[in-house]
């Protein structure tokens, strides 16, 4: 098995996630929000990124506003909705449960492999 893929694909399970977890701290334009994944190695190219934005907007989990840039064109600004900050707390429960319940897995496995 491709431990790459594998890797790919753990994290591709969590970037909406994580999105909403950047909004949650401020608003951000799609190329602040890569480069925040990118430090924390979770790493996305627009290609990814956007279709992302796409649904949780439209699932009312974020908003976007144009703000005029002196660099160019105006810039689409998301932000964190009530609905997505809902909806991100209700996952920060799941991840935890999910992060605690694959650690009691290892745990055991490590412990069982021990004897």
């Amino acid at each position: 098995m491709n431990t790459e893929n594998a890797k790919a694909q753990m994290r591709k399970g969590v970037l909406e996630y994580c999105i909403l977890s950047i909004l949650s701290d401020s608003d951000a334009y799609a190329s602040d929000i890569i480069n925040r994944l990118k430090e924390v190695r979770l790493i996305v190219v627009e290609g990814t990124l956007y279709p992302l934005l796409t649904r949780q907007k439209n699932a009312e989990l974020l908003s976007y506003r144009w703000e005029e840039s002196t660099q160019g064109p105006p810039r689409k600004y998301y932000s964190i909705t009530e609905k997505g900050k809902e909806f991100l707390d209700s996952m920060d429960i799941s991840w935890k449960e999910l992060v605690d319940s694959v650690d009691k897995l290892r745990n055991k496995n490590k412990t069982n492999n021990i004897k």
